[in-house]
């Protein structure tokens, strides 16, 4: 039987985002981003007049971001440690939605932090690709991460027998967060996530569904 199997996001997960990308903003476009549970389009707006950024500029700065500030990223608390501990007992796959031409420094990004697991880049839910890496390694029980619901209702639609973790690593907008509807389990810490993966494979239940 195939060692189970790890399937994290990267962004709130395994690294800080929305708190440099914030202090990137203001540091470098004049733009105040207000992370207080808005919604992502209206949160970013001109300090000099309020007027909320434009859609295609909030996605061109966040293009910008990943290529050319992606050093500003700090590791989630325990994540590293993490997964050191978890790579003994199960495979590790990162499934991170950026762009094809931010795969690669993405890639480097975990490497300089010793994570060097591989690394898929993905747009759109994350359910289709993985299903994909699921039925490649054909593993005796998988696991899913991410801080998105939308996501985890991805996976559900396209992979239910995998285990559903909703994780939002970041402390300044985890609380205005509500929990997944499509997870099984809410966990904000990897010390309680570790414990909670190592029970699921522990009980030897293949299957989530």
């Amino acid at each position: 039987m195939n060692r189970p199997l790890i399937i994290t996001d990267c962004d709130e997960v395994l690294l800080h985002m929305v708190v440099p990308f914030r202090a990137w903003l203001d540091e470098t476009h004049d733009v105040h981003f207000d992370m207080r549970g808005q919604e992502f389009t209206d949160a970013l707006r001109h300090k000099s007049s309020g007027i909320p950024l434009e859609r295609e500029l909030i996605w061109t700065l966040l293009v910008e971001f990943f290529d050319t500030a992606m050093d500003r990223q700090m590791p989630i608390s325990g994540a590293l440690e993490a997964l050191a501990n978890l790579s003994e007992i199960a495979d590790i796959e990162v499934l991170t939605n950026i762009g094809e031409a931010q795969h690669q420094g993405r890639i480097a990004q975990l490497r300089k932090l010793g994570v060097h697991h591989r690394v898929h880049w993905n747009q759109g839910g994350k359910g289709p690709p993985l299903a994909a890496i699921v039925a490649e390694h054909q593993p005796s029980v998988a696991f899913f991460i991410d801080d998105l619901g939308i996501h985890h209702q991805s996976v559900a639609d396209h992979a239910p027998d995998v285990w559903r973790l909703h994780m939002v690593g970041e402390p300044e907008i985890a609380v205005n967060v509500p929990p997944a509807e499509a997870a099984h389990a809410r966990i904000d810490d990897w010390a309680s996530a570790e414990q909670w993966i190592r029970a699921r494979i522990a009980e030897g239940r293949p299957q989530a569904a």
